[in-house]
């Protein structure tokens, strides 16, 4: 008998634990439909903001022997547009669990944006952008910060509440205990972390805006840790280089109930999703193991 790989997520039902994280083909009705139907057990928007944001000019991203920088700025046509993409998602696949990203500069800002959310079983608060001033790690860098940014938002909107925590924090245990105490119900462990490339030929930096995200294999262990040290406060999403279904099992292995896939979409295409369902229920199969049993096992 084969496995079932469902999952339940803040009441949400999965076909499959594997999430298009917030950041790489969330920006379109047309894009998002690609992705479930290309195998995605549930899709997470590119973040909104309550007004247009253009972004930065080229270059914004770089490709690394390692994974990805990059710095696109957070642009998003805004909420108002931006519903109406979503709605479109749903007309089109309105199996498909959809969570919208959310972001601003300040907490009542993202409350703001999150209020006028109608579509969607979700809302994820972008509370780590690593290189978008205001809007995101320096609103939930510490526990009272991201306490006053849960809190405002949880106050705005009765679904479920997803909170993306940022890994540049000495305690990102303490973080998660404020978002689940303010009103979260899953925390999303990692966001991208904030580093630099020069060209060493033109004597600058590469990206535009100097600093970007870091994302892919790069930051997976980082991820890892953080899922390890987090799982126990409340059901969390494993989101950092996970390219494999070993790399998707070792999140799980660490206590994520389901993980999310970003930079390996960029390398690898719509494919990935398939390739790691299929190797996740291989490997259950081959130990005679459910993956309720896998989620923390190497917690025990």
């Amino acid at each position: 008998m084969t496995p079932g790989i469902e999952v339940e997520l803040a009441g949400l039902r999965l076909r499959n634990p594997l999430i298009l994280a917030s950041g790489i083909m969330g920006n379109t009705a047309s894009a998002l439909v690609r992705v479930y139907r290309a195998g995605a057990g549930a899709l997470t928007t590119k973040t909104v903001t309550k007004e247009p944001v253009e972004g930065y000019r080229n270059p914004v991203v770089v490709e690394l022997p390692f994974g990805l920088l990059n710095a696109m700025g957070l642009p998003n046509p805004g909420v108002d547009y931006f519903l109406e993409e979503l709605r479109a998602v749903k007309r089109e696949v309105p199996e498909a669990p959809l969570i919208v990203s959310v972001g601003g500069n300040s907490p009542d800002e993202v409350a703001d944006v999150a209020s006028v959310v109608d579509v969607g079983e979700a809302v994820e608060i972008n509370a780590s952008c690593p290189h978008v001033s205001g809007h995101g790690v320096e609103i939930g860098s510490t526990p009272e910060l991201i306490g006053e940014l849960v809190r405002k938002v949880r106050e705005s909107t009765s679904k479920p509440l997803f909170v993306k925590l940022t890994p540049m924090t000495h305690d990102i245990r303490s973080l998660g205990e404020a978002a689940v105490e303010a009103g979260a119900d899953v925390l999303v462990a990692i966001n991208t972390i904030r580093a630099m490339v020069i060209d060493v030929e033109a004597m600058k930096p590469v990206l535009s805006n100097k600093f970007g995200g870091l994302s892919g294999p790069a930051i997976r262990p980082v991820a890892v840790r953080a899922v390890y040290e987090l799982s126990d406060l409340a059901p969390v999403v494993g989101v950092g280089g996970v390219e494999t279904w070993r790399d998707a099992l070792e999140m799980i292995m660490a206590g994520a109930t389901a993980v999310g896939i970003g930079t390996a979409v960029y390398k690898k295409g719509l494919n990935v999703f398939e390739e790691i369902s299929q190797g996740i229920i291989k490997y259950l199969e081959s130990r005679g193991l459910t993956l309720k049993e896998v989620v923390g096992a190497a917690k025990s």
